[in-house]
């Protein structure tokens, strides 16, 4: 009786038409049949006795209908359809076929409806099919996922008569020793004698992910939290996360109105484990990309949102790439996500500035209490590694240059996701002032005010010489930025030649070069207060041209003064004094005449004084 093991919902509509044929086959042909059943459209014509001897329902149709000679029943709402009854009719019969993960739920609900109990008869198909779910397939996690797949067109009743319980209770027990025997057979010696376990990506217990698949949300939902409850480890729940979620939302076209991938959505998302590493950075965003498009429940995207910004640190630039999915005139990803998930994580590392010292500190390490005493979950406030503050830091300033030719990102959104993260992650401001030229290039029509706004966000301090050499020749930047563009890069290149000829300070009678370095700054700012902004600028700009040619001029002598500084080690260890001290007075003459050389261009101790 093969052809009735598995009897699905969409394979009713054949058997309703075949119906009658097919009790011909195990019907008494030889006793002219008493009573006509009608099933969802099929007609059965059977006999009275087998079946009132069985089924208690039919009893009591039977004698409301003793007047006719040929009774005509029809059942309604038969759980399992046509086909179902027509398998419990075999058994009135008497006709052997074989119980299957295919018909065993049918079995149990259509002998409840049609009360097939052992107050009726002994042996009857309540019990053989109770026996069998009990002893064979709850004892079998890959038979307990077949039944509830086939409960799914059961429900409610299927639940009510504990068979989904009993299924799930089963997978789950099943899974958890699944888990404990892989474990165990991952024990080995390492080289010094001690038992560890070895790492698997994915071990042999846990090959039940792919079979969870085939169900249905609502079970599937029950089934996963039975299995937390049992303690499996949360990379299994994860890793059947992500199977469900492929298996049940790639193949579908994910637009606004499709409440059946809004469900699954949320369902998944409410059941990802709290461990930061279950599941892969990339399916929350995944996860988080579908949840906008479908427009999810404000607390589905907040959780995720949430996950994603307690390990932004290993996310790439394509993942905050989250395409917007409003409407016209919008912009073309969606930045408010990425600024919420940005401050998600500046909460999650400490709230901000107030233990910023302790980022560098040396109390930060492994006996730290609170890294030991804080919650494990998504959601613990420790305080960030630099690194990670550095790698969201270059990941933002990436992410910025990407979004900033976007004509309709607004300044006070591109600002907003500048500031998001704390001042102190920024070691070089590169990333932002590249991402902040693009957005000057893109948006030509902002007014001073707006620029000198944006311009605020860059640090030229800390610009490396490429980067403040582009800015100092960058006409996009507003003239205020570009003035300190260069003050700052003269600052660097006086501290470059002071940190090159450091003698001029152990000479008493020279003017301190710190001094001679403050004049020209001083007086550089005196007369940018009374000169325009254009002279300034341009009279800055042949001070700093001036500045790179007598640094480079000091270099070259200054390589060849170690280059005579060799030559005297090699001469003291070859000749007497008398040449060493001739020598040496000849490299004193050099000396001189380098240092008045350097002189000429500098101010004397008198006039100094009084300028100063």
């Amino acid at each position: 009786m093969d052809k009735h093991q598995h009897q699905h919902q969409h394979q009713q509509p054949p058997l309703a038409k075949s119906g009658r044929q097919k009790c011909n086959e195990w019907v008494f042909r030889d006793v002219p049949s008493d009573i006509i059943i009608e099933v969802d459209g099929a007609t059965f014509s059977l006999h009275k006795f087998p079946l009132v001897s069985r089924s208690g329902r039919m009893r009591k149709l039977v004698a409301e209908h003793r007047e006719s000679d040929i009774s005509r029943i029809e059942l309604h709402s038969l759980p399992g359809g046509a086909a179902s009854f027509e398998l419990a009719a075999q058994f009135c019969y008497g006709i052997n076929f074989e119980i299957s993960t295919s018909n065993v739920a049918h079995l149990c609900c259509v002998s409840d409806y049609l009360e097939m109990t052992e107050e009726y008869s002994s042996n009857n198909l309540s019990s053989r099919a109770d026996e069998y779910l009990n002893t064979i397939v709850c004892k079998n996690l890959e038979m307990c996922v077949q039944v509830l797949h086939h409960c799914q067109t059961l429900l409610p009743l299927s639940d009510n008569l504990k068979i989904v319980t009993r299924c799930i209770d089963g997978i789950a027990s099943k899974a958890c020793v699944e888990q404990i025997a892989s474990s165990f057979s991952r024990l080995e010696y390492s080289s010094s004698g001690r038992l560890h376990m070895s790492k698997q990506i994915k071990t042999e217990g846990d090959w039940w992910i792919e079979d969870l698949s085939i169900l249905r949300i609502d079970l599937y939902e029950r089934v996963i939290t039975a299995i937390k409850c049992r303690g499996v480890r949360p990379e299994s729940i994860g890793a059947s996360l992500v199977n469900y979620a492929e298996k049940k939302l790639i193949a579908r076209n994910l637009l606004s109105g499709d409440q059946s991938a809004v469900i699954i959505i949320e369902a998944i998302v409410s059941l990802l484990p709290v461990e930061k590493n279950a599941v892969p950075i990339t399916f929350l965003f995944g996860m988080l990309r579908s949840a906008v498009a479908l427009d999810c429940s404000v607390s589905c995207r907040h959780d995720l949102e949430m996950r994603i910004g307690s390990v932004l640190d290993i996310a790439t630039l394509d993942d905050l790439l989250i395409p917007s999915f409003c409407q016209a005139g919008d912009t073309l990803f969606d930045v408010e996500t990425v600024c919420r998930i940005l401050v998600n994580f500046c909460r999650r590392d400490g709230g901000g500035d107030s233990d910023g010292d302790d980022v560098d500190g040396d109390d930060v390490d492994g006996d730290s209490g609170g890294f030991e005493c804080g919650s494990r979950d998504y959601s613990d406030s420790s305080l960030p590694s630099q690194g990670a503050l550095f790698k969201v830091c270059k990941l933002v300033d990436s992410y910025m240059a990407e979004i900033a030719p976007d004509a309709n990102l607004e300044l006070d959104l591109f600002v907003a996701i500048a500031e998001s993260l704390p001042a102190h992650a920024r070691t070089v401001h590169d990333g932002l002032y590249r991402a902040i030229d693009v957005y000057l290039k893109a948006h030509q029509a902002l007014s001073e005010p707006e620029k000198r706004k944006l311009c605020k966000l860059i640090d030229f301090q800390k610009l490396s010489q490429e980067a403040g050499a582009h800015a100092a020749q960058n006409e996009r930047l507003p003239l205020q930025s570009i003035v300190q563009v260069l003050y700052n890069e003269q600052l660097r290149l006086k501290n470059s030649l002071f940190s090159s000829y450091p003698e001029d300070d152990e000479d008493p009678k020279k003017p301190p070069m710190h001094h001679h370095q403050s004049w020209r700054i001083n007086s550089g700012g005196v007369r940018s207060a009374a000169m325009s902004p254009r002279d300034n600028y341009a009279s800055l700009r042949r001070e700093n041209r001036d500045l790179k040619l007598e640094l480079a001029r000091m270099r070259m002598r200054l390589n060849d003064l170690e280059k005579d500084h060799v030559c005297m080690k090699r001469n003291l260890e070859r000749s007497g004094s008398r040449k060493f001290m001739s020598s040496f007075s000849k490299k004193i003459v050099r000396l001189n005449v380098f240092a008045r050389s350097y002189s000429r261009g500098s101010v004397s101790p008198s006039k100094l004084s009084q300028r100063i």
